[in-house]
């Protein structure tokens, strides 16, 4: 697989008031951490004895019959104030903090903000770590879009920390939802919102919860009338909220949703105009409600209250189209194109209805792809910008089974959007000649998560030069020595070369470029620069028996970022309609000069032990036995890994004859942090050890002695 340099493309053949740190995992209850963390480091073993005494975890952040960590929003304004850092659920802490991106949210003239509602929330996405679904709701066309509100009509709504991951590796900003509705929300409202000290405690603990959980701020969607008093209040409180807000958590936004007006009645507007005015100048933004018409977008634009901020106008759009709207359904994108034409940003609510919609969930890919090429043509493309190193499988964080290296490595269908990996763009178009170009999620193959890029489509007989099918937009500052690694499985008949176009022509300057040929043994590597290459010279130029091929380039640059990454397909043969396939399993883009990982694994502890006996409700346990239920905690650079594999094997016990056991994956954590659940083991007494391994984000392998180990002893309680 050869790689060229021509130009500016390169083608590649074949959490206020308390003192903390954003994104800080560190939130289990005090006493079970303390306990974790007494366990002697310089010991490997940890000793259990069984009883039978119920969870002591609490039922509101742990499944009850699972122990599986979940994630809840609050239903009261009683529980919201009697929120505490130090009750905080660990596991619905985002691990990925906001990616920086191209061009910044702050330049986006019109942006897109995407409020997600489904039928009342926290559904197979409440589970932090995943779990077991055959036919999940997930979004996937980050790219599209600038905010993600995660709405539900619980009073405080927190997002789901899987979702704020995803949003967050494509530079997507996440809130969360305050509602009051209702005569319990007029009541609400009139007790917090009756003084300063009042207000501000409900805003405290608000910006405690955005910065403790690592989401990014809040939409403030008042739906019930307020006395003359609250509505004065509810000013002022809009404005401490952002600033607070805007103090200690980088990036944030805090909306406000289109509802009472300035004399405090309830009554939607459909614009922004001068009786609702004083919210929007208090805080980021507006959200309009949705039976706005065309008119209403032609006297915001003509107010002179909303100049020079146009942008932070987000006209709302439900795409279920209840009552008088325009568009909705898959006519949404007339509300998109009269939207754009006047030159705002839009809101829209509820795109699930692509899923909620269907009778046959199978088909939900197919539908969401189709529900966003029909707004394409009015949505702006941001490209995430990463540092080196680059890697993505192009999973969507869901599948039919989880692969790895090209091999099933549990054959169950899955839902986990931590998993999601950068997501490609996903489209169709028509080419000359009766000729089409295709690109979608697969999940009946893949390289490694639950899916891969599939590249289909038919080169017609009269088309002779290659067809370019875009796969990521991006803006990635390339290494003087850039490797570049392409995992993929082509039809035969068609050759394919990756192009990567950069940017800054007038700065960046290609070299050299040559390929890595495959190495039969382990060469001495004199030039440390070259390290990198040595370790995948075992892979470079080979295919495996499954197809998938591995093509590695070499590039020197100098001043370049890359902008985007292309596959050129060209027939491989006469003139003739030729339909073609592509499969992509991944694309590395790492500096050659990184060396080999040398962190370890350390502080493994274990803590919240549950023994459950009887039936698991996992596939992998279904007769009755011990289940082992634990959390795992350790330290690790978290940017230097991409996730971890959590293990299992029996050391010694009950039976001695029997000898220890080999290394069972358990899982995939995606933080510091995992809950084991229904683990069967053997009967007491007996000695297990407990296995952490990082997949390096730089893509090479961890040596062994870098992985992180705990042994975990367990006998019968004495009968008394």
């Amino acid at each position: 697989m050869a790689l060229t340099g021509d130009g500016n493309q390169l083608s590649l053949r074949g959490e206020a008031g308390e003192d903390h740190n954003a994104g800080n995992t560190d939130t289990s209850d005090s006493s079970r951490l303390e306990s974790c963390l007494d366990q002697p480091m310089d010991s490997s073993g940890v000793h259990e004895v069984i009883n039978d005494l119920p969870s002591p975890l609490p039922a509101k952040h742990y499944d009850t019959d699972t122990t599986e960590p979940i994630s809840c929003g609050l239903q009261s304004l009683e529980e919201l104030l009697s929120w505490k850092r130090s009750e905080a659920n660990p596991f619905n802490v985002a691990t990925v903090p906001l990616a920086p991106r191209e061009p910044p949210l702050a330049r986006c003239l019109r942006r897109t903000l995407v409020s997600h509602d489904m039928m009342g929330g926290y559904l197979d996405d409440r589970f932090a770590q995943g779990t077991n679904a055959e036919a999940p709701y997930a979004f996937y066309h980050w790219q599209y879009i600038d905010i993600f509100n995660y709405f539900t009509h619980n009073m405080v709504t927190i997002p789901p920390a899987v979702w704020t991951n995803a949003a967050h590796k494509h530079g997507v900003v996440v809130l969360g939802t305050f509602i009051t509705e209702w005569t319990n929300g007029a009541t609400a409202c009139e007790a917090f919102l009756k003084e300063e000290e009042s207000y501000r405690a409900v805003a405290d603990k608000l910006v405690q919860i955005s910065h403790c959980y690592g989401f990014d701020g809040w939409l403030i969607n008042i739906e019930n009338s307020l006395s003359e008093v609250a509505v004065k209040n509810a000013l002022l409180f809009l404005r401490y909220l952002t600033d607070q807000l805007h103090e200690r958590v980088s990036g944030s936004l805090v909306l406000w949703y289109d509802s009472v007006i300035e004399n405090g009645k309830l009554t939607w507007q459909n614009e922004l105009n001068q009786s609702n005015r004083m919210f929007f100048d208090a805080c980021d933004g507006f959200f309009t409600n949705y039976n706005w018409t065309e008119q209403n977008l032609e006297r915001m634009r003509d107010y002179s209250g909303i100049q020079g901020r146009q942008a932070d106008v987000y006209i709302g759009v439900d795409v279920f189209a209840r009552g008088e709207v325009v568009g909705g359904m898959l006519e949404t994108n007339k509300a998109l194109e009269i939207i754009r034409k006047h030159g705002f940003s839009t809101a829209i609510f509820a795109p699930g209805w692509v899923y909620e919609s269907l009778n046959d969930k199978t088909e939900f890919r197919k539908n969401q792809d189709k529900f966003w090429a029909l707004l394409s043509d009015y949505l702006y493309i941001h490209r995430p910008a990463s540092p080196l190193p680059f890697i993505s499988s192009f999973c969507q964080g869901f599948g039919k089974a989880i692969y790895w290296r090209g091999q099933r490595e549990a054959n169950r269908s899955w839902f986990n959007l931590s998993a999601q990996e950068i997501q490609p763009l996903y489209y169709r178009t028509e080419l000359e000649g009766q000729g089409w170009l295709s690109s979608r999620g697969c999940p009946e193959d893949a390289w490694n998560g639950g899916c891969s890029l599939l590249l289909e489509g038919l080169i017609p007989a009269t088309h002779t030069s290659p067809v370019c099918a875009k796969i990521l937009s991006l803006h990635v500052p390339l290494a003087s020595k850039t490797l570049v690694t392409l995992i993929y499985k082509p039809s035969t008949g068609i050759k394919v070369s990756l192009e990567m176009k950069t940017t800054d022509a007038h700065l960046c300057t290609h070299m050299d470029v040559r390929d890595v040929k495959p190495s039969s043994g382990s060469p001495v590597v004199r030039d440390e620069g070259l390290q990198l290459v040595s370790q995948f010279t075992q892979l470079c130029g080979n295919s495996s028996p499954d197809g998938w091929t591995v093509g590695c380039s070499q590039l020197e640059l100098r001043g370049c970022a890359l902008r985007e990454v292309c596959l050129s397909i060209q027939r491989d043969g006469p003139p003739q309609d030729t339909p073609f396939s592509c499969r992509m399993g991944e694309i590395m883009i790492l500096d050659v000069g990184l060396q080999v990982p040398t962190e370890l694994v350390q502080g493994l502890c274990i803590y919240d032990v549950v023994w459950l006996r009887g039936a698991g409700t996992s596939p992998e346990s279904p007769s009755p036995c011990l289940h082992l239920n634990a959390t795992l905690r350790w330290k690790y650079p978290t940017e230097l890994a991409r996730y971890f594999r959590v293990y299992w094997r029996r050391q010694r016990g009950p039976d001695p004859r029997i000898p220890p056991g080999e290394l069972v994956l358990v899982g995939r954590a995606y933080s510091n942090l995992f809950r084991i659940t229904e683990l069967a083991v053997p009967e007491p007494p007996c000695l297990l050890e407990l296995v952490v391994e990082p997949v390096s984000s730089k893509g090479l392998p961890v040596s062994e002695n870098h992985w992180g180990r705990r042994s975990l002893s367990y006998t019968e309680a004495l009968m008394q």
